[in-house]
């Protein structure tokens, strides 16, 4: 499988692991060699939580690493007034009459809650190629569905300041 990213994704995700490799693992080895000091390690919950930490550093490593390897680099753009990767998008939410505003992003830096959503996910699948005043089923589940009116469609793009997400 293949993760489409794009080409700031990538950089941000090696800028990760940069600074992961280079200026937080020796911190964290310093600081499971310094608890390690502080006698039996069966009770040592300073010790089993720097080596925590650092498992969990060479894990974020390891999984950008993957990312990386497995990255299918994505173009951003597309056809104008037709939602594209990155574009803010206005919606009506037939259900409830409410209307929020949106933007499309790669998964690796989706955040529904924020209003950054994949366009891997339901309704990120459902908008791509759709244009203002289209009404668009969204299908969660094969039983559950939801309508959404396009309202409008600003073109954006990759920003660099939108942050990857954690673990």
């Amino acid at each position: 499988m293949h993760n489409e990213l794009t080409a700031v994704d990538i950089k941000k995700m090696q800028e990760e692991i940069d600074y992961r490799a280079k200026e937080l693992r020796p911190k964290l080895l310093a600081e499971v060699k310094r608890t390690r000091e502080y006698g039996d390690l069966s009770e040592n919950a300073e010790y089993k939580e720097a080596k925590r930490e650092k498992n969990r550093n060479e894990s974020r490593i390891r999984y950008l690493k993957n990312m990386i390897a497995t990255a299918k680099v994505v173009e951003v753009g597309g056809d104008e007034g037709k939602i594209g990767l990155f574009d803010y998008v206005e919606l009506f939410y037939e259900m409830n009459g409410q209307t929020k505003k949106i933007q499309i992003v790669t998964t690796l830096r989706q955040d529904a809650t924020k209003g950054f959503i994949s366009r891997e996910s339901p309704l990120g699948k459902a908008l791509l190629g759709k244009q203002a005043g289209d009404r668009v089923t969204v299908q969660v589940t094969p039983d559950r569905s939801f309508v959404v009116v396009v309202k409008s469609v600003e073109k954006g793009e990759d920003n660099e300041d939108l942050p990857i997400s954690s673990f």
